[in-house]
């Protein structure tokens, strides 16, 4: 009966704003460059709905693109008809500030990706959502699907209200069961995913997710985890999945899931999930417009529903296509539901002398990941005749070199184990020399100390740890390894006299062409050889999965708030199956309980213990600290990852586009344009 008072009062109070906003004037179209006198609301660049309408003193209309219809059309498996915009909109969404001008609907963002699954999260990025986000300072997080949240007074319990009201894309609602049942019911269930990521467990025990109402949703955790919020911000992962569109075919759901998915030629109904990659945290597996095209006129959708702004109604091995989300949550500040752009095209390119035509010839209109700084000369060169601009922005993440202490090779495996070889390998390098060819003296030689960027925990001494070009040095310890050429043939050997080449495969997404060439010159200048192959990512990325590489090569970064949430840079493997993970059988050992792959170190327990205990303290206080220094202490004491050079990367997007915020980093570690709320992009004409 309280709680039925209390929400009698809470609808109260919100109609009697309404009311008073109805009597009002015409809403003011604040933009982050003119407010307009009305003040900020509680996060900044944002309001909810009765915020905006009580601050801005006036009732606030909805207005729809004119071509929802048919883009709604394409949406296979949607209703035909729509109701009116307000009624697709939440009861309070989400009203933007746009930054410069009110946008005008319309028009296609056409973009490049390597591929699905490889060098997608540029355009993933742009459409993306999660529970809340961090504003374009990167310092304030600030509601997104999410209307709010609270925390209890010791970080171990987690609530989200969200808004009433919102609806997937094909107009179901979307409730706090979405929530629960992502992580009940998906996430932690091994038919689904086999192993969950670290970023889901507090203390190394998983959460309780508990529905407390329609609109409730509560995270307890067996230890304090303060970072889980900045991991909702940053993360790829959304936590979330239509319970309406999965449940009917999840066995633990509806007794006759399996009967169900068998109708559709599935085998059970966890086939049927999975075949819509709904189980897979990172949404850009293939979809079944790739997978098995002949199967959609069968299924309930092409391919789930989603919050996100645009949704896929086209893929295939050339390219993609997505359309605006008819029930996007987002409005701007003259009631115009968002997004502006109809549609994105996204263009599948592997080779990077494609991509850097196409930017030159200004095809696209936006691009980040896999540009490097060796590309800006040609870019810049280009910019007046192609329409477009680049700007050169500072990076998080730095590419990063490791030895695979788990090599399927046992002498490779045995000396990648020795400190002295990575010491060695490091100090072989050239840091200075790839600043120059490569970065044209724009970047810092940095060691990397697995946090990314340098903490302030750390000491000038710590970042520049074995950096030091120190080519007879490294000879040095090479020879007292017992590497040396034992056959004449000019290359040193591995210690039992086998032949040691070092076969460096690498992708352009994770590390520039120039780099790689330069460092493998380094090291054959001490006698070590080393063959360098360009590949795709996800060749990349299969290899490394299948412990089939010696060299790790990869961007690395891993900022406070990342590892806050995600402690993997410190657990075996050593990272996710998007980055550097040098302790495969390792971690095959620990999750077997022995039965399988190779024992670790001591270390790799003691490492997983401390970061999960700085995990529980809140950054910046002196506990967080003194554990933080401690874990860069333990990993120059393994020092098992090398860095290189940090430097700027450049960021491209077409003049044409309207409301662009030049972000403050190049950086996937935030989620790329993420904080700078693509869907108030506007193409100009």
């Amino acid at each position: 009966m309280k709680r039925q008072l209390l929400a009698s009062a809470s609808l109260c109070a919100v109609a009697t704003v309404f009311a008073t906003a109805a009597a009002a004037q015409e809403c003011p179209t604040v933009t982050v460059a003119d407010p307009m006198g009305v003040a900020p609301g509680a996060y900044p660049q944002q309001y909810d709905l009765a915020e905006f309408q009580e601050l801005a003193s006036c009732a606030l209309t909805f207005q729809e693109n004119p071509e929802i219809g048919a883009l709604n059309a394409r949406i296979t498996g949607n209703p035909a008809e729509l109701p009116p915009v307000a009624e697709r909109l939440p009861e309070e969404p989400l009203v933007v500030a746009p930054y410069t001008r009110i946008g005008v609907y319309g028009g296609v963002l056409d973009g490049l990706s390597n591929a699905t699954e490889a060098g997608t999260s540029d355009l993933l990025s742009v459409r993306h959502v999660n529970l809340v986000r961090f504003s374009d300072d990167l310092q304030t997080i600030v509601p997104n699907v999410a209307k709010s949240w609270a925390w209890n007074e010791d970080f171990t319990e987690l609530t989200f209200v969200l808004r009433r009201g919102h609806k997937w894309s094909d107009g179901a609602p979307f409730t706090a069961e979405d929530v629960a049942f992502w992580y009940n019911d998906v996430t932690m269930n091994q038919n689904l995913v086999e192993k969950p990521r670290d970023l889901w467990f507090a203390g190394g025990e998983p959460f309780t997710v508990e529905v407390v109402d329609e609109t409730t949703v509560k995270f307890s955790m067996a230890a304090p985890k303060p970072g889980l919020l900045a991991s909702f911000a940053t993360d790829f992962a959304q936590p979330f999945l239509p319970k309406h569109f999965f449940g009917p075919f999840h066995p633990d759901v509806s007794p006759d899931a399996d009967e169900k998915a068998r109708a559709l030629g599935f085998e059970n109904g966890y086939e049927l999930i999975n075949f819509y990659y709904g189980a897979s945290d990172w949404k850009d597996v293939p979809s079944p417009y790739l997978k098995d095209p002949a199967k959609i006129p069968s299924l309930p959708a092409a391919v789930a529903p989603t919050l996100e702004s645009h949704i896929t109604v086209e893929d295939t091995t050339e390219g993609r296509r997505v359309v605006a989300n008819p029930y996007f949550h987002m409005v701007d500040t003259a009631g115009n539901q968002l997004p502006y752009f109809n549609e994105m095209a996204e263009l599948y390119v592997n080779e990077n002398e494609v991509r850097i035509l196409k930017m030159v010839n200004g095809e696209i209109d936006y691009k980040s990941q896999s540009i490097t700084l060796p590309d800006a000369p040609t870019l810049l060169d280009g910019q007046e005749a192609g329409g477009y601009v680049v700007d050169l922005r500072p990076q998080i993440a730095s590419p990063t070199i490791t030895f695979n202490l788990t090599d399927a090779d046992e002498g490779k495996r045995a000396l990648f184990g020795e400190k002295d070889w990575r010491l060695a390998m490091s100090t072989a390098i050239n840091r200075d020399e790839i600043n120059s060819v490569a970065y044209f003296d724009l970047g810092t030689p940095k060691q990397m100390l697995t946090f990314a960027p340098t903490p302030s925990f750390a000491t000038e001494a710590q970042a520049s740890f074995a950096t030091e070009y120190d080519p007879d040095g490294a000879k040095a310890k090479l020879d007292g390894l017992g590497v040396v050429d034992k056959d004449g043939d000019g290359w040193r050997d591995l210690p039992d006299g086998s032949p040691l080449t070092l076969n460096i495969q690498f992708a352009t997404q994770g590390v520039a062409t120039a780099v790689i060439e330069l460092v493998a010159q380094h090291w054959k200048d001490v006698g070590v050889n080393a063959t360098i192959k360009e590949v795709t990512p996800d060749e990349y990325r299969a290899a490394q999965s299948a412990n089939e590489l010696s060299v790790h090569v990869w961007l690395h970064g891993a900022p406070i708030p990342v590892i806050l949430g995600d402690p993997q840079p410190f657990i075996a493997p050593f990272g996710s199956y998007f980055f550097l993970r040098n302790g495969m059988l390792w971690a095959q050992y620990i999750d077997t309980d022995g039965k399988e792959g190779v024992e670790p170190p001591a270390w790799v327990g003691e490492w997983k213990d401390l970061v999960l205990s700085w995990q529980q303290h809140l950054p910046g206080t002196p506990e967080s600290d003194e554990i933080g220094a401690k874990l860069i202490e333990a990993q120059l004491d393994q020092f098992i990852f090398i860095g290189l050079v940090e430097a700027p990367n450049p960021i491209y997007h077409s003049a044409k586009l309207e409301n662009w915020e030049t972000p403050k980093t190049w950086s996937y570690e935030y989620y790329r344009v993420y904080p700078y709320r693509p869907q108030q992009w506007s193409l100009a004409d």
